[in-house]
């Protein structure tokens, strides 16, 4: 690449190598540069003429949609470059597991796979569920889907060996008072607990393969099973962890009852309005400040704003009352980039600005959103239904709910 290349095109370069950690880093920097630069000509165009040339326009969408690509393949080679390799050292029993399961998918051939193991697999219909992956590949594909996932690499996940997990919660907690030395204590109320249930559901995917490639003794189809099936592992998680309503999926937090602020009840998620339908209100800084003062004070310090890219595209152009953008990118590859100090998570998911819509959520997420894994990947080997393809009906059981409805608020786009 050379350096008379336009920062805003360096994104749609097809041919251009991938680069190293530094490089990728330099670029994103220098790409912000000239994003601000764009972005402070086109105030100053509105500023003095009341409109902005198009051409001026259409500069910064592509510089904006720039930084977006760039800041996605920064943090994908952070990923990589910290994402540990296999060490080639295992106990005994599980290399004995990894051989038969190996011999399982190449041939199908089910012996020295354990009993218990195939028993336990059986889901109540015929034939079995399949075989239990080997805890390397398990962790294969967890590892993986956690670096796709926005909202499991911020919420709390927690691993079970049941069907339901069952968390005892604080709705109020026990009554105190002040008393005198020598005066009765009075007894104090009982604090109120409820039980909030977050059952797992059954998430499949399905790689097919062909004959050749099994026979072929060099593939890791250990590794080929966990990227054949984390990507859409993770698309299905992000969904059902921000819109999913609970029937057959994990509940996104935004499925649960949305009152305006300070009426809400267990149960319920808080909002904030812009005054606007559809839109910021006349000081966006003003309300992302609103909305940062919305959770109680315990929940601040890990708390984060969560937005999809098209959202976070139009933050990036306000400036606070000194001329300082109120978005600001990390220093560090891999970093998440800031908005008024807090960390930004980027989530498709999230919806984009509407009338009326919750396109902005802000609150420690690791503290309200509990994703719950039950342990365990399951491969069914189907060489019948699609032949010549070899089908691998590969499935994990994931749930997942608001635990703490104080910690998550809302920016809703409307007049209230």
């Amino acid at each position: 690449m050379t350096q008379n290349t336009p920062l805003e095109t360096r994104a749609y370069e097809p041919d251009r190598a991938e680069p190293g950690i530094a490089e990728a880093m330099h670029d994103f920097l220098a790409t912000f540069e000239e994003f601000k630069h764009a972005n402070d000509s086109r105030l100053a165009e509105l500023e003095s003429t009341r409109s902005v040339d198009i051409l001026t326009t259409e500069k910064l969408d592509r510089i904006n949609t720039a930084l977006d690509e760039q800041k996605s393949r920064l943090d994908r080679l952070a990923l990589t470059g910290s994402r540990p390799a296999r060490d080639g050292t295992s106990l005994p029993q599980a290399d004995e597991q990894r051989h038969a399961f190996n011999r399982y998918v190449r041939s199908g051939d089910t012996r020295g796979l354990l009993p218990d193991d195939a028993k336990s697999l059986s889901a109540g219909s015929d034939p079995d569920g399949g075989y239990l992956a080997p805890q390397e590949t398990e962790r294969l594909i967890t590892a993986a889907v956690r670096d796709i996932s926005s909202l499991r690499q911020i919420a709390s996940v927690r691993q079970i060996g049941a069907n339901n997990y069952r968390k005892p919660v604080s709705i109020a907690g026990a009554a105190a008072g002040w008393v005198g030395e020598t005066a009765n204590r009075p007894e104090t109320a009982s604090p109120t607990l409820a039980a909030v249930d977050f059952p797992v559901i059954e998430l499949y995917a399905m790689p097919a393969a062909t004959q050749v490639l099994l026979d072929d003794a060099i593939v890791d189809l250990e590794r080929w099973i966990a990227d054949e099936v984390q990507a859409e592992f993770a698309a299905q998680e992000s969904a059902a962890f921000v819109n999913g309503d609970g029937n057959n999926t994990p509940r996104g937090f935004r499925d649960y009852t949305q009152v305006t602020e300070g009426s809400e009840s267990w149960g319920q998620l808080g909002y904030i309005a812009t005054g606007v339908d559809g839109d910021f209100g006349a000081s966006p800084l003003d309300t992302l400040v609103d909305l940062i003062y919305t959770p109680k004070r315990a929940y601040r310090p890990g708390a984060r704003f969560v937005m999809n890219r098209s959202v976070l595209g139009r933050l990036r152009k306000f400036k606070d009352n000194d001329g300082n953008y109120l978005w600001q990118p990390s220093l560090q590859a891999g970093g998440a980039s800031t908005l008024l100090g807090y960390p930004v998570t980027e989530v498709e998911e999230m919806p984009g600005i509407s009338a009326g819509s919750d396109s902005i959520a802000f609150g420690d997420f690791a503290r309200g959103y509990l994703i719950v894994d039950r342990v365990g990947v399951r491969v069914l080997r189907d060489p019948f239904s699609v032949k010549p393809y070899v089908l691998f009906y590969t499935t994990k059981r994931v749930g997942g709910g608001v635990q703490d409805f104080a910690a998550i608020k809302l920016l809703k786009f409307s007049a209230n």
